[in-house]
């Protein structure tokens, strides 16, 4: 009878290596995620985003020669700390005009003042905006000229004013809004 010794045994019985946590596949799942996140927010946000115009800076064209009377509006709305200035080809509207764009504010007067409380009277700027769209039914464009220092929600709202009205009666005015910086 023979001995036979055990080859479990007879070889050393190594210590089993526990290898270090693959984070790998966890890394490259996390990385997919917040590509596929970054890419969702850019094209969801493009929703909201209004039609607005930056200006062009440079010298005018060889077609940009001034249009004939009562051709085009030229529809400019300055937002300044006195309240808002109307201006449409080249006028500054007063307030008693009723948007034909032939009356000068000589005296420096916003055509709609800012309220006794400081608050912008939205109201009435849409007022005026929908008398001047009754003498140009089909201008679309208007540029709106802001300080530096305007608040956001400021001009926001005046786009908003400008855009359409509220109410009942819903009506779509200067949808194209260009926006400008005033110099000064």
């Amino acid at each position: 009878m023979a001995f036979y010794y055990s080859k479990r045994k007879l070889k050393p019985r190594e210590e089993e290596h526990v290898g270090e946590l693959n984070i790998v596949p966890y890394l490259d799942i996390l990385m997919n995620l917040i590509i596929f996140m970054l890419l969702s927010m850019t094209g969801l946000a493009a929703f909201g985003i209004l039609n607005v115009n930056a200006p062009n800076y440079g010298p005018p064209g060889a077609g940009a020669a001034a249009p004939a009377e009562g051709e085009k509006l030229l529809l400019t709305v300055a937002i300044s700390h006195k309240g808002f200035f109307i201006a449409g080809a080249g006028a500054v509207l007063g307030a008693e005009s009723a948007g034909t764009g032939n009356q000068v504010n000589a005296q420096g007067e916003p055509t709609i003042p800012r309220k006794v409380d400081g608050n912008y009277d939205y109201p009435a700027l849409t007022g005026k905006i929908l008398q001047i769209k009754k003498a140009f039914p089909n201008e679309t464009k208007v540029v709106i000229a802001a300080d530096g220092d305007t608040a956001y929600e400021t001009l926001i709202a005046t786009m908003d004013a400008l855009r359409e009205t509220t109410g009942a009666e819903h009506q779509i005015l200067f949808p194209d809004v260009t926006l400008a910086a005033m110099g000064g």
